[in-house]
């Protein structure tokens, strides 16, 4: 019955969002009480995983989301946007911005969180997207799952690197099975984007009439000034991922903790953020009060923040309601091979948002099924691993916090979210999956 309350609450929040307009916030937060109620949780329980749930996540990526948001408004209003824009599609040609944020999305998620890199790189998106005439259906959804591919399947990523550690599978073969993997994985979803994505055309919302950019050019910064808020917080990010390798390359002494507190998103973030601020010709008082850039960023942010946070609620009471488990156990009892890990990973990934509590709660259902399920040699036990975290890409939806955060802060609306980043996660799970099979079939 909990798979049929799941359904039942889904099915609430995509009729309640989309036919009734009923805000997304308070249709995740009475989607979680309804749930919670229905599964018969205990009332305290319930109250307490949806404070837990909205906190955590508020606790993971608020700040991000204020400083990126601050970042993105003074990249914006200062004109250095646009000159991003314009040197990037000089590089790229102004048909391949859909391959460029592919590129990125795919760079960036292997030091960065999902959610932290999206922030980061929609203005630049938009600013693209409006430069080349292009729909912000395909550069949003290019950018997503770029991002998605790898937050899933290649470490240093926290799932990956978990799955590989629980089930004992070599980190080097690992990391090669990802690779080959989501390269696959970025073709199909090159295609998928600009053969179905881009068919949709949605006008980028970037705050600036054409008259206005040419306006805000003139006193706009330098190309590299304007790309220095964005490109610092993303090096001290991957030097601290660096740092954490077991091999220790920066050893364990004052350059190892420095390299670990400037690294950490927040703290990065806000370096990229005192950078933007020499962004402006002139900084004046104005702009960081509550009536000027910063208070307009902050108005922005808390939209984007409240209806992450209560998708993370939702989520956080699935979790506590033990559907996982009910899911996994079922599910264990098939003879299905390779396949098994992906449909367990796929489903509670699909039930509970979170791709990384997907792949560790499967990879230990799994983790005392390996000999009997043949995964044995040191190539059988790396793609078992693939297996797992190519079913925590299917799929991305409402009681995911990275939907609401691409919705939300691209402006495609929820409506399109369902249409290309959710359909698109599908496609690239469903692809990663046969590419795994493949090479199992193949070399095993």
């Amino acid at each position: 019955m909990l798979v049929v309350y799941l359904l039942l609450a889904i099915v609430f929040i995509v009729v309640s969002t989309t036919k009734f307009k009923l805000h997304p916030f308070l249709a995740l937060i009475f989607a979680a009480l309804g749930y919670g109620l229905l599964s018969g949780m205990d009332f305290a329980d319930i109250i307490a995983s949806v404070n837990n749930g909205f906190g955590n996540i508020v606790g993971y990526i608020g700040i991000v989301i204020i400083i990126g948001c601050i970042i993105g408004t003074f990249l914006e209003e200062s004109g250095g946007a646009y000159i991003m824009a314009r040197s990037v599609i000089r590089l790229s040609g102004e048909k391949r911005v859909p391959l460029a944020m592919l590129i990125l999305g795919y760079i960036i998620s292997i030091p960065v969180f999902a959610d932290s890199g999206f922030v980061i790189m929609s203005p630049l998106n938009k600013a693209l997207t409006k430069k080349a005439g292009l729909s912000l259906a395909c550069t949003v959804t290019a950018l997503s799952l770029g991002l998605t591919i790898t937050h899933c399947l290649v470490p240093p990523t926290p799932g990956p690197i978990s799955a590989a550690a629980i089930l004992g599978a070599d980190l080097g073969l690992v990391i090669l099975a990802g690779l080959v993997t989501s390269a696959i994985v970025v073709l199909v979803a090159y295609f998928f984007v600009t053969r179905f994505a881009a068919r949709t055309y949605i006008a980028p919302t970037v705050d600036a009439s054409d008259e206005n950019v040419a306006e805000r050019v003139k006193h706009a910064p330098s190309a590299t000034k304007a790309f220095i808020p964005i490109i610092v917080p993303l090096l001290l990010i991957v030097l601290k991922s660096v740092s954490d390798f077991p091999t220790a390359p920066f050893g364990e002494g004052v350059f190892y903790r420095i390299i670990n507190f400037i690294g950490e998103p927040v703290i990065a973030l806000l370096i990229g953020m005192l950078f933007a601020f020499t962004l402006p010709k002139k900084l004046d008082r104005e702009m960081l009060s509550t009536t000027g850039w910063v208070g307009k960023s902050l108005n922005s942010a808390a939209v984007i923040i409240m209806i992450t946070a209560a998708g993370g609620s939702f989520g956080k009471v699935l979790q506590e309601s033990g559907i996982a488990e009910v899911l996994g156990d079922s599910l264990s009892h098939f003879r299905l091979g390779i396949w098994l890990p992906f449909i367990i990973a796929a489903a509670l990934k699909t039930s509970q948002g979170s791709s990384t509590v997907a792949i560790v709660t499967t990879a230990s259902l799994i983790a005392p099924l390996m000999t009997s399920l043949g995964f044995v040699s040191p190539f059988e036990k790396a793609l078992a691993v693939m297996s797992v975290c190519s079913g925590a890409l299917v799929v991305s939806h409402v009681n995911d916090s990275f939907f609401w955060v691409v919705t939300q802060m691209s402006g495609i609306g929820i409506k399109y979210g369902y249409r290309f980043h959710t359909l698109g996660t599908l496609v690239c799970g469903i692809t990663a999956m046969l590419t795994v099979w493949a090479m199992y079939m193949l070399f095993c």
